[in-house]
C-alpha cells in the first residue's frame, strides 16, 4: 500500500479553500492510497492532477519508494504555471519524498 503525504506547500494552498472544496481535498489522500491512477495524468505517468469544482490537486507518483506526494493546488487560472512550476523542480520533488519515506518507514 501506498503513503499518501501533502508536502507543507500543498497544505498551506489547500487551506485557503472554501470549507466545501477543502473538505473533497481532505478525500483525496484515502482514495490515492487505493487507487493511485484516479486523476488525469499530466505530461508523465507519475505526474498527475485530481480536479475539485474549479480547483486542482497536483501529485507525483514514486512507485519505488511506495510514496504518493501532494505538491500544489490551485485554481484554474493558475493551471499551467502550477504544472511548470512542478516540471523544473522534479529533482527536488524526488529528494523530499525519499526523506519523508525515511521518516515514515
Amino acid at each position: 500500500m501506498f503513503k499518501v503525504i501533502g508536502t507543507d506547500t500543498y497544505l498551506r494552498e489547500i487551506k485557503k479553500w472554501p470549507k466545501q472544496d477543502y473538505s473533497a481535498a481532505e478525500k483525496i489522500p484515502p482514495k490515492l492510497a487505493e487507487n493511485l491512477y484516479v486523476g488525469k495524468q499530466l505530461s508523465y505517468p507519475f505526474l498527475r492532477e485530481k480536479k475539485i469544482e474549479g480547483r486542482r490537486i497536483y501529485y507525483l507518483i514514486y512507485e519505488d519508494i511506495k510514496l504518493v506526494l501532494l505538491v500544489a493546488a490551485s485554481d484554474k487560472k493558475d493551471q499551467q504555471a502550477t504544472i511548470d512550476h512542478i516540471k523544473e523542480n522534479l529533482q527536488e520533488f524526488r529528494a523530499v519524498a525519499k526523506r519523508i519515506s525515511k521518516q515514515v518507514s
